[in-house]
């Protein structure tokens, strides 16, 4: 078992809804990790086309980035041993419809388009690229209430 850094973020569409306390909430649960970094932005397009670039020959691409851009996410950074594949498993999979219950996306996405959460995936070095994206700083610090502090952000952000 490795200790990992991994990105998740909530969608844009799953934050305007209020599904962001509930989600954090799944991950402290299933993820047996800490969360390290959280902060409320709403992504550029440069950002966008950064972080998802491996995508950008996908006929869906123009979709993808204006959806991530279309409103507040909730980035966060979580920590733990082998956290990337815990935090996939969380999520399920990409669409809601094929997701397993007890799943993130089962709970709270509401199509392939609309699936709540993006995580870093397992290939090598995803994690690591996408937290240089959105976490550039990378000043770590363990956040006692992950709960507590996102309905703090998000409250404060709207």
């Amino acid at each position: 078992m490795t200790t990992q850094n991994t990105f998740l973020a909530i969608k844009p569409d799953a934050f305007k809804r209020g599904d962001t306390a509930g989600i954090v909430k799944m991950l402290v649960e299933k993820l047996d990790a800490k969360c390290v970094a959280m902060k409320v932005y709403k992504p550029t397009e440069e950002l966008a086309k950064e972080h998802y670039a491996a995508l950008s020959e996908k006929p869906f691409f123009p979709d993808l980035i204006q959806s991530f851009t279309a409103g507040l996410i909730l980035g966060m950074v979580w920590q733990g041993e082998d956290v990337v594949a815990k935090a996939r498993d969380a999520m399920g999979a990409t669409d809601p419809e094929a997701a397993d219950e007890g799943t993130i996306r089962k709970k709270f996405g509401k199509h392939i388009g609309d699936n709540a959460i993006h995580g870093s995936d397992t290939e090598p070095g995803s994690a690591e690229r996408e937290l240089k994206i959105h976490f550039p700083e990378a000043d770590f610090t363990e956040i006692a209430d992950p709960v507590a502090k996102c309905t703090e952000l998000c409250q404060a952000a709207v």
